[in-house]
């Protein structure tokens, strides 16, 4: 894998999907903070059914709060692990007002201080509510790295420094999305759709399924 191929690759699935995004709803950083820590082994789907009832109901690290423990699970109750997340969503809004002023903070080391909060959410935030040029590798991101070839590597934290270093700059800001999109709906786990995909002709997959 070459830059020029590199390029070549991020030019078509921009071309594809010129404005990708997340597909968690939100409008304001907390609400996509939020919906981030409920979403660890969840659909999105699942993720915005619950928060369409949340989030008119407590929006803020202080609603949140006022809600209790108790009247934050009974909204979130149809997400798995919800017992937990529940707990970290509670310790986070502590947090956020005590050391935040209620705001979400947009350094890397203050947001991976927050309960729940890894690298990965850390890069979610800061690339898709701040506007940093982040790249947060998820299973999809991984998976779609190592089976094109655009940036292999035996773990997470060695993909994402690959692409940061590999991705040209000008797609750094939305390859995060472009690499989940693909990852979600083409180049899926078990039967990729090699025969559907922008890209087939430039990836290095060796075992390609000849499908739509």
């Amino acid at each position: 894998m070459n830059a020029h191929k590199r390029h070549e690759i991020f030019t078509r699935l921009r071309d594809h999907i010129p404005e990708p995004t997340t597909e968690l709803n939100w409008e304001t950083p907390f609400e996509l903070l939020a919906a981030v820590l409920l979403s660890a082994q969840a659909t999105d789907v699942g993720v915005n059914k619950a928060t369409a009832r949340l989030f008119p109901a407590a929006n803020t690290p202080q609603a949140i709060l006022a809600l209790g423990l108790d009247g934050l699970k009974e909204h979130i109750k149809t997400i798995g692990l919800y017992n937990t997340k529940a707990e970290n969503l509670m310790k986070t809004c502590r947090l956020l007002i005590d050391r935040h002023g209620g705001e979400v903070p947009t350094t890397r080391k203050a947001l991976e201080a927050l309960p729940g909060v890894g690298r990965k959410t850390a890069n979610v935030i800061l690339n898709t509510a701040f506007g940093q040029p982040t790249i947060a590798v998820d299973t999809h991101i991984f998976r779609v790295s190592n089976r094109t070839g655009i940036a292999p590597g035996k773990d997470v934290l060695e993909v994402e420094k690959k692409l940061m270093r590999h991705v040209p700059r000008e797609f750094r800001q939305d390859a995060h999305h472009w690499l989940i999109l693909h990852g979600r709906y083409t180049c899926v786990a078990r039967k990729p759709r090699c025969g559907s995909c922008v890209i087939e002709d430039l990836c290095e997959f060796a075992d390609k399924v000849d499908i739509g």
